[in-house]
């Protein structure tokens, strides 16, 4: 299964169909923005930019793209199969990826790999483009950023904006990130919260620090977008050693 799953014809198949409802449901949805004259100045200046959003609102994901066709911009994408269609359906948006593996403890390769990804992230926002990332991605924990985000916004200098998206009416899925597919003519909603820095001088337990807070923030606009359409928000399960 996997190795059908990685062939060419199944990725480019799936890049498309993925593609492909991620610019219908960006046309036929009802998108509102709230707050999002923070990221104004960014998207009309020469700086560069990290923005933020849950992994499980990939689908919803283009909501955000008008503001961020205005800057040049790429997104962080894993290099698994899953990933790989999804920079295909990404691209076909004007998103091309910078792919980033997520390093299990003693892979050397990966390790390396995830290093490179992340010192080509951090040139291309100091350069003054735009970098989206799913920071619970790709295998969670949901709702928790892991810390290569604040890692390219330290050694970049560069602000993150955070992106709660919600859509209803809308089937939310069973999965470790409670993906959700919008239905055609729904009603959508995109809360920013930002400009946030990291300081270049922050220290593994300032880093510990934002992240937790930076989560917290990021998942309050998520149930924020979630209140606006009228969406009872789902229960998000504490991650392992949390009550």
């Amino acid at each position: 299964m996997k190795n059908l799953l990685r062939s060419d014809g199944v990725q480019a198949a799936l890049g498309w169909a993925l593609g492909t409802y991620l610019r219908l449901i960006l046309k036929s949805v009802r998108w509102r923005h709230e707050n999002l004259a923070c990221v104004e100045p960014v998207l009309a200046g020469a700086s560069g930019a990290i923005a933020l959003f849950w992994h499980g609102r990939i689908p919803l994901c283009l909501a955000t793209a008008p503001q961020w066709w205005r800057k040049r911009t790429r997104a962080f994408v894993s290099p698994s199969a899953d990933g790989e269609f999804i920079a295909k359906a990404l691209a076909m948006s004007g998103f091309p990826s910078i792919r980033i593996s997520s390093a299990k403890k003693g892979d050397a390769a990966k390790a390396r790999q995830a290093v490179a990804a992340i010192r080509e992230a951090v040139a291309w926002v100091s350069d003054g483009g735009a970098l989206v990332v799913t920071p619970d991605g790709p295998r969670g924990p949901n709702e928790v950023i892991a810390p290569g985000a604040l890692q390219i916004a330290r050694r970049s200098g560069q602000p993150v904006f955070l992106m709660g998206i919600a859509a209803r009416p809308a089937l939310q899925m069973d999965t470790w990130d409670r993906i959700m597919w919008a239905a055609p003519l729904a009603r959508g909603a995109v809360v920013w919260d930002g400009p946030l820095f990291v300081p270049s001088d922050a220290d593994e337990r300032e880093m510990d620090r934002l992240v937790q807070d930076w989560s917290a923030r990021l998942s309050a606009a998520t149930r924020r977008a979630e209140a606006l359409v009228g969406r009872a928000p789902a229960l998000i399960p504490a991650p392992a050693g949390e009550t």
